[in-house]
């Protein structure tokens, strides 16, 4: 059964309605002495229980993270789940069940940049995210904010939406939505199918390659080799091998210079 919870949109509650004749469901909408959305939710609580549906979906209101009053309105709600949905009492009074609702689903716009992840932040904290839904990815938007989403607060991705038809919401496909991120293979608009395959082969050689590097480079300073004439070629020699012109320590250098000394002393005695 769906639940029609959000009673500030014009036109909200209409528009669920249509969408539960589509998917042949029950639909639970506000009466005129619920004015509020947690008094249609625990109407609607109170239906589920007493037809004994397997399944309660609330729909709420779309709102901004900064509203306080609304996140507020959010965690009422939750509470009126978590108490009308109770197992046992405590001196007469029902004990919140902490494990409900089963599933909260953050409902995401493709075209989110960083407030997405802002608001994220705000909500999982105020209410509690159990998932993500990415909508509106049959547009131009790609939908990449909701990858910082799910890194940064470990959420995973459960549905998108690639139009406007009841089947369009889908189950969330990481390799599907990476291509189409990339613009790479069938989901990116190209005809080649296991291009997106192709490139995830080339990333792995790659970071290989880099492991292999990094790690002959380890042992090549933890070596510290001797070279010829007895001098140690480690990185400190090195360094002062090059900032000396590629002699070791400047000693070649200093000879030449007692030579020339030698010359000009030769030179001025033969004048005399």
């Amino acid at each position: 059964m769906l639940a029609a919870c959000d009673t500030f949109r014009a036109g909200a509650v209409e528009q669920l309605e249509m969408w539960a004749d589509r998917a042949e469901v029950e639909c639970y909408t506000p009466n005129e002495q619920q004015k509020t959305p947690s008094a249609v939710l625990y109407g609607a609580l109170e239906l589920t229980l007493k037809k004994e549906y397997d399944v309660l979906i609330v729909d709420t209101s779309g709102r901004l993270s900064n509203n306080e009053a609304l996140t507020e309105e959010l965690a009422k709600m939750k509470r009126v789940i978590q108490k009308k949905l109770s197992l046992e009492e405590k001196d007469g009074n029902a004990v919140p069940n902490m494990n409900v609702p089963h599933e909260t689903l953050l409902v995401i716009d493709a075209a989110q940049g960083r407030m997405a992840l802002d608001s994220s932040k705000t909500w999982n904290q105020e209410i509690g995210v159990s998932g993500l839904v990415l909508t509106k990815l049959d547009g131009s938007a790609r939908g990449g904010s909701v990858v910082a989403v799910s890194r940064e607060l470990g959420i995973p991705v459960k549905l998108v939406g690639v139009g406007e038809k009841i089947e369009d919401l889908r189950d969330f496909d990481p390799e599907t939505f990476v291509d189409s991120l990339l613009g790479i293979g069938v989901a990116g608009g190209k005809g080649n199918a296991d291009e997106g395959k192709a490139l995830a082969g080339r990333l792995e050689e790659m970071r290989k390659n880099r492991d292999l590097r990094a790690k002959e480079k380890k042992e090549i300073e933890e070596k510290v080799p001797v070279g010829a004439g007895g001098i140690e070629m480690n990185a400190n020699t090195m360094q002062a091998m090059s900032d000396n012109g590629g002699n070791t320590g400047g000693s070649k250098g200093n000879n030449s210079k007692a030579k020339r000394k030698n010359k000009k002393k030769k030179k001025r005695k033969a004048k005399r």
